[in-house]
């Protein structure tokens, strides 16, 4: 079992920036690859970024490739979003996602947090 719980989320201006984070616990965090997903309201939820249990390949949806990072730490069980020139239209609950079948860049995921909302005005 993994538990994953998500912060860093909040209100912020367009074109600036928030960094979310995602710590990790239960069983070996360096067996899973990680990712974050986000669902707006009214919207299905999609993904975001995920990089691989090394952290030696990282993924990202188009809408967010060159101003979102997502990098991790094993030493510390957490992963990482950072988040730059954020837009009205990134404003939704972000969720981290732990999986093991190298299946997130399709939607699943073996584990799930509960959500972190970022809201961006304009």
């Amino acid at each position: 079992q993994v538990q994953l719980v998500e912060s860093g989320g909040g209100l912020v201006q367009a074109g600036g920036s928030l960094r979310l984070s995602c710590a990790a616990s239960g069983r070996t965090f360096d067996s899973y690859a990680m990712g974050w997903f986000r669902q707006a309201p009214g919207k299905e939820r999609e993904f975001v970024a995920a990089i691989s249990w090394s952290g030696g390949s990282t993924y990202y949806a188009d809408s967010v490739k060159g101003r979102f990072t997502i990098s991790r730490d094993n030493a510390d069980y957490t992963v990482y979003l950072q988040m730059n020139i954020l837009k009205p239209e990134d404003t939704a609950v972000y969720y981290c996602a732990a999986d093991s079948h190298g299946r997130l860049r399709v939607g699943v995921s073996e584990y799930w947090g509960k959500g972190t909302q970022v809201t961006v005005s304009s």
